[in-house]
């Protein structure tokens, strides 16, 4: 210890790690616009969450691959599956790889969201990375040791909680950035988890294909190499998170406290959120939403063939069952359109309608949500009765942009109902209600499709009580949403609590930067290469979705 000090009976504190939350506060002439790509980097990676649907079928068939005889084995128990090294898997047994992720991202976005307050984003997007990234590589150790119980853990547990933390590491830094456009901000980060999927299936099915050989059906090698990507992309992302000083506000910018009772200028403790009537009804806000959006999501491709049927190839006069299996394979390739056209929506959604609600409000936008779902919802079956494929199909356009809008418009709400203190950690809690709208959403519509079949339905009139129900989630959304208030006073943290709160970073902001000339920037030579490191894999998501949805309008 210095002597000078320690005669001066003063303890120098110890200096913090490089990856604390003091070492990622933002210096003296940082750009703010470098936040929102680093935010996508973690983002569009996790966002392949959706698209692990491109594995399953190869992965069905990895034993066979090349083989003169089948390793089907029809009767086997899940448990005899897990441990197998000489059954193909099912694609029943895979699937739950998936929804052990969606039940994994809300747990630990719930678990970890105070920690990740506490510790910092950089941190937190470092563990996510290390999290999914290494989930690929223990799934593609699992895949080409032909167990399933390593993909389970590797891809559905780890993965998941890698998820969970990337999915809500940029929301509290990326609100307290942009105070004055908070939709925008956490709209541009969350549309990248629309459009991981638009990037990383068609990744997917090229590295397959290029692995693909005699006896391999190429998708541990898919695996690893992806894996590794996602580390190394996460990773950078993580080291690009900055936070703002404790204070710190735009040039020019003031709270819009006088502008909307909706907007606090308070902070609730993460401890006391989960007991207000507030968070409970925006759970349920976001539940009924994410519910109605993912039952589509669920059954796009077969309500479109079903409905449509030989229509969709210039034979109206030929319903579904009445195709041949060339035909059918016509229509899947159109329907695989159409889910790319939802995808599209679905991820301009969540810029589009998280920009809108800065102008209009949170509440307004949800109100927007559920009064216009309900009515394109309830309007869908007419479309499918007259046969217009094309107002059939701008209908679900306009609704998963909405279900996207959602997601991304929420963090939002949040930061205005409670504050920005604790946001990402009570996102992360708000987050289980889309663990239940997993798995509600689905079984629902599903469950009600079976009903109609069992009882002999078909063509046009197959969906249509089932798109009557989504609508009613929807309107019990839009009277969730009437009933959220204002915060009553007694719920927000005096002063000296939140002075405590903040007290290990302001300490060294006062010391390092200030907040003089801190977030200013435009398109500087930095913020363009770091947007275009996360806009060109994007644009060729977009192209090669568009080129499958021009199919569709054929």
């Amino acid at each position: 210890m210095d002597t000078s000090v320690a005669s001066a009976g003063i303890t120098r504190a110890p200096s913090p790690g490089w990856l604390s939350r003091e070492n990622t506060i933002a210096k003296p002439g940082f750009n703010r616009w470098l936040v929102p790509p680093a935010a996508l980097a973690i983002h569009l990676c996790i966002g392949m969450s959706y698209g692990l649907s491109v594995f399953w079928l190869p992965l069905s068939r990895a034993l066979s691959t090349g083989q003169p005889a089948a390793a089907a084995c029809p009767d086997m128990s899940l448990a005899t599956a897990l441990f197998t090294t000489r059954c193909d898997w099912r694609v029943s047994d895979l699937v739950i790889v998936f929804s052990i992720g969606i039940v994994m991202l809300g747990l630990s976005a719930a678990v970890f969201g105070g920690w990740l307050e506490r510790a910092g984003p950089r941190k937190a997007g470092l563990v996510a990375a290390l999290c999914w990234g290494g989930g690929f590589l223990i799934g593609a150790a699992g895949v080409y040791l032909h167990q399933l119980w390593l993909i389970w853990i590797g891809m559905g547990l780890i993965g998941g909680i890698g998820l969970g933390l990337g999915y809500i590491s940029p929301v509290s830094t990326l609100v307290k950035w942009f105070p004055d456009r908070r939709g925008m901000a956490t709209g541009m980060a969350i549309m990248g988890f629309g459009g991981g999927a638009m990037i990383g299936s068609p990744l997917a099915d090229l590295l397959i294909n290029h692995f693909k050989g005699p006896g391999q059906a190429g998708v541990w090698q898919t695996l690893a190499v992806m894996g590794a990507a996602y580390t190394l992309f996460m990773m950078a992302g993580a080291f690009g998170y900055r936070v703002p000083p404790d204070g710190w506000a735009p040039e020019g910018w003031t709270a819009p406290a006088a502008k909307s009772a909706m907007i606090t200028t308070g902070h609730v403790h993460l401890n006391d959120a989960h007991k207000t009537a507030q968070f409970w009804l925006l759970w349920t806000v976001l539940c009924l939403n994410v519910s109605a959006g993912i039952g589509v999501l669920a059954l796009a491709s077969p309500m479109l063939q079903e409905i449509f049927g030989g229509a969709l190839i210039g034979r109206p006069d030929l319903g579904f069952a009445q195709l041949d299996g060339g035909q059918k394979a016509q229509i899947a390739a159109i329907a695989a359109g159409f889910v790319g056209m939802l995808s599209l929506f679905n991820i301009m959604g969540r810029f589009f309608w998280a920009s809108l609600s800065d102008r209009i409000g949170r509440k307004t936008t949800y109100f927007t949500f559920f009064a216009l779902g309900f009515a394109l919802y309830a309007a869908a079956p007419f479309a499918a009765g007259i046969g217009s494929k094309a107002l059939f199909v701008a209908i679900f356009c306009v609704i998963l942009s909405m279900y996207g809008g959602g997601f991304a418009t929420i963090p939002a709400y949040l930061a205005d109902v409670f504050g920005t203190q604790f946001v990402g950690a009570i996102h992360g809690r708000i987050l289980t209600a889309w663990s239940t709208a997993g798995i509600v959403g689905p079984l629902v519509v599903t469950a009600i499709r079976q009903a109609q079949v069992d009882a002999g339905i078909q063509g046009a009139q197959l969906y249509t009580r089932t798109l009557y129900v989504l609508a009613g989630f929807l309107a019990a959304g839009f009277v969730a949403n009437l009933l959220v208030r204002p915060l009553s006073r007694r719920w927000f943290m005096k002063e000296a609590d939140l002075a405590s709160a903040e007290a290990g970073a302001s300490a060294t902001v006062a010391k390092r930067s200030g907040s003089f000339g801190i977030g200013r920037g435009g398109l500087t030579v930095p913020a363009a290469l770091a947007w275009a490191a996360v806009g060109l894999p994007i644009a060729w998501g977009v192209w090669i979705t568009l080129s499958k949805a021009l199919i569709l309008l054929r």
